[in-house]
C-alpha cells in the first residue's frame, strides 16, 4: 500500500473520530439542555400549584445539595449565608470569644468545657464548668449549644455582657488537696467580653525531647502555617536539635501552598513536589519548591494515622518518595483530590473537586473512586488493584489507599471502660467533666504539664465517684457470652457443658471497682490530660502527652539508632 492510501486512511479515521466526538459533545449539550428545562418546569408547576407555599431557598437548595452529594463530599455549594463557614474552613479564622462548649445534662445548661489559651474567654477568666445563665438580656437557661454559640459568635470588637454561675465547693480539704463531703453550690459572674478574631494556632506545641531530638506538631494547613513551622524549626535548631519529630496525626489538610512550603524546608530547590492534572487545561499544573531549604540531611520521622488527609498526605507522601523521612504510624486517609472555589451569583460560592494530585513518584494516593451514578456510590479501591512505584531512591510504593508508614505503629488501645468515660455518650462522659470541675475549682494551680500526677488518694476519690454516680457501658465479654449460649443452644451442646457456662458465667460478673482499677494507669493518664488542659489548654495537653504517647516514643527510638533509621530508607532486597 503506497503512502497516498495511507494517507487517505489517516484522514479519514481522524475526520470519523472527530465527527464522532463532536456527536457526543452535542448529545451532552442537549441533555443538560433537556434536564436544566425539566427542572425549571418541575418547580414553576411546584411554586404554582403545590398545596402549600413553598420556601425556594430550602426547596431549590435541597436540590443542589442532592445533586452535588452525587459526586464527591468535598464538592460543596455555600450561600451568601453561609459564606462564614467556608472563610473559616479556608483560613481556620472566626470571631467569636474562643472557647468550646457543651450541654451539661445534670443541669441541662450548656457550660464551658475548654478555654483556647490567649483568647477573649481565656482573658476574661473563664473557666471549665461556668454555666452560661444569658447573654446581653438574652436569657440562655434552656437552649441547645447551637443557639448558645450562635449568640457567642458575632463580629470582631463587639461587646456584650455574659453572665455565668460558677460551681463552687464547700468542705473539708483533706491532706492531698481533694475536697471530703462537698456539697455544690453557684457564684454568679457578669463578664464583659469584646468578641475577637479566633485562629487556633497551627503549631499549637513544639519542643525539644532530649538526646537533640525535637518535637512538632502541626495541626492544620491554613493560611500562613509554614511561617509558625519555620519558627519553630529554626527555634529548636537553636537548641540543639539535630534530629526531629514531625507530627501530623489527625491534620485533616488545607491548603497545598502551604504543604509545599513546609516540604521545601528540607528538600532541594526546583524539586518537583505535586503535579495536577483535570479536566480543563488550567487545572493541570506542576508544582516546585522555589526557595533554598532549611535542612536536607537532618532525620525526620513523620507521624501519621488514618486522620492525616490531603494537604497533610502531600507533606507526608512528598517526603517519603524523595527518601527524606521515615513515615511511622497507621495508614493515612487517602485524599487525592484538589478542590477550587468559585464565585457565584448572588453572593454565593462552589468549592468543587476539579483534579487529582500526584506526588513525586509519580502516584495519587486517592482511596475511594467515586461513581457518578447519581446515589453517591463509592468505592475503596483494593490493595489488589493498587500499581506500584518506585521513590527517588528506588524503594517501592503503591498508589491508591493512601500512605502506607514505612514502618506501622498502632497507638495505644483504650480499655472499653476508659473509652466509655472519656469518649462515650454524654451520659456516660459527665462523671469525668464533673470531677474536673471540681478539681479546677478546689485547685488554684497544679504543677508544669509534664510534671503533674494524681496522687493515688485523688485517683480513688474519683474512682468512688464513679461507682457513686450509677456510671453503666456496655461490657463486650457479656454480650459476646450471650451469644456464645445462643449459639451452644442452637446446636445442642449447651446442656452437656451447663455447669461450665455456669461457672464462666459468675467469673464474669459485672463488678465496676475491679475494672476501673484493672484499667488504673490508663484511666489516671486520660483524667491528669483532662486536667492538664484545663489550666495550660492545647499546648499543656500535647506537652503532657509527649511522655505517655506510645508512636511518638517509638519515632524518638528510632531516630536514636542512626543505622535503623538508614536502613529504612535504603532498597530492601
Amino acid at each position: 500500500m503506497n503512502r497516498k492510501y495511507i494517507y487517505i486512511i489517516m484522514v479519514a479515521m481522524l475526520t470519523a473520530f472527530a465527527t464522532e466526538m463532536a456527536g457526543e459533545e452535542k448529545n451532552h449539550n442537549f441533555a443538560v439542555a433537556r434536564n436544566l428545562e425539566t427542572f425549571s418546569a418541575i418547580y414553576k408547576n411546584l411554586d404554582m400549584m403545590y398545596v402549600d407555599t413553598l420556601d425556594a431557598d430550602v426547596t431549590v437548595g435541597q436540590g443542589i445539595t442532592a445533586m452535588l452529594r452525587s459526586l464527591d463530599p468535598y464538592t460543596e455549594y455555600y450561600a451568601a449565608s453561609d459564606m462564614k463557614d467556608l472563610k473559616q474552613m479556608l483560613t481556620g479564622k472566626y470571631a467569636g470569644i474562643g472557647a468550646l462548649i457543651k450541654k451539661d445534662l445534670r443541669t441541662g445548661r450548656v457550660v464551658i468545657d475548654e478555654l483556647y489559651e490567649g483568647m477573649p474567654a481565656e482573658r476574661a477568666g473563664l473557666r471549665k464548668g461556668d454555666q452560661i445563665v444569658a447573654i446581653d438580656d438574652s436569657s440562655m437557661v434552656g437552649k441547645e449549644v447551637a443557639q448558645v454559640s450562635s449568640k457567642l459568635r458575632g463580629e470582631p470588637g463587639t461587646t456584650f455582657l455574659l453572665k455565668v454561675e460558677r460551681p463552687m465547693l464547700t468542705g473539708t480539704k483533706t491532706g492531698t488537696g481533694t475536697l471530703a463531703g462537698t456539697k455544690a453550690k453557684t457564684k454568679t459572674l457578669k463578664l464583659k467580653i469584646t468578641r475577637g478574631a479566633i485562629q487556633l494556632p497551627s503549631v499549637p506545641y513544639y519542643g525539644m525531647m532530649g538526646d537533640g531530638v525535637g518535637y512538632i506538631v502541626l495541626s492544620q494547613f491554613t493560611e500562613d502555617c509554614s511561617r509558625d513551622f519555620r519558627r519553630a524549626l529554626v527555634d529548636m535548631r537553636g537548641k540543639g536539635m539535630k534530629k526531629l519529630v514531625f507530627d501530623l496525626r489527625g491534620n485533616g489538610g488545607g491548603s497545598l501552598q502551604e504543604a509545599i512550603k513546609i516540604v521545601n524546608m528540607f528538600v532541594g530547590k526546583g524539586t518537583t513536589l505535586v503535579t495536577t492534572k483535570g479536566k480543563l487545561k488550567r487545572s493541570n499544573n506542576v508544582y516546585r519548591t522555589e526557595q533554598e531549604p532549611l535542612d536536607t540531611v537532618m532525620p525526620v520521622v513523620v507521624l501519621v494515622n488514618e486522620s492525616t488527609a490531603s494537604a497533610s498526605e502531600i507533606t507526608a507522601g512528598s517526603l517519603q518518595d524523595l527518601d527524606r523521612a521515615v513515615v511511622m504510624g497507621t495508614r493515612t486517609y487517602g485524599k487525592g483530590l484538589v478542590q477550587q472555589t468559585v464565585d457565584l451569583p448572588h453572593n454565593g460560592s462552589l468549592k468543587l473537586t476539579v483534579s487529582k494530585y500526584y506526588i513525586p513518584s509519580g502516584r495519587c494516593i486517592q482511596a475511594i473512586n467515586y461513581k457518578h451514578t447519581g446515589g453517591g456510590y463509592r468505592e475503596h479501591i483494593p490493595d489488589s488493584l493498587t500499581k506500584e512505584f518506585t521513590t527517588r531512591g528506588g524503594r517501592k510504593v503503591r498508589d491508591g489507599g493512601g500512605i502506607k508508614p514505612d514502618i506501622e505503629v498502632k497507638p495505644d488501645t483504650m480499655t472499653n471502660i476508659a473509652m466509655y468515660l472519656f469518649r462515650g455518650a454524654l451520659d456516660s462522659t459527665e462523671v469525668v467533666h464533673y470531677y474536673v470541675t471540681d478539681y479546677v475549682n478546689s485547685h488554684e494551680k497544679i504543677a508544669p504539664a509534664g510534671e503533674f500526677h494524681l496522687t493515688d488518694a485523688e485517683f480513688d476519690d474519683f474512682k468512688q465517684r464513679v461507682i457513686e454516680s450509677g456510671f453503666k457501658y456496655d461490657r463486650e465479654t457479656s454480650k459476646e457470652y450471650k451469644k456464645l449460649v445462643e449459639f451452644a443452644k442452637f446446636e445442642g451442646y449447651y446442656d452437656d457443658a451447663k455447669a461450665e457456662f455456669e461457672a464462666l458465667e459468675k467469673k464474669l460478673q459485672h463488678n465496676l471497682e475491679r475494672e476501673l482499677e484493672g484499667s488504673r494507669e490508663m484511666i489516671r493518664q486520660m483524667l491528669e490530660q483532662e486536667i492538664v488542659t484545663a489550666y495550660y489548654y492545647q499546648k499543656g495537653r500535647i506537652a503532657y502527652m509527649v511522655d505517655t504517647d506510645s508512636q511518638v516514643k517509638r519515632a524518638k527510638e528510632l531516630l536514636m539508632d542512626e543505622e535503623a533509621y538508614i536502613g529504612e530508607l535504603r532498597v530492601k532486597n
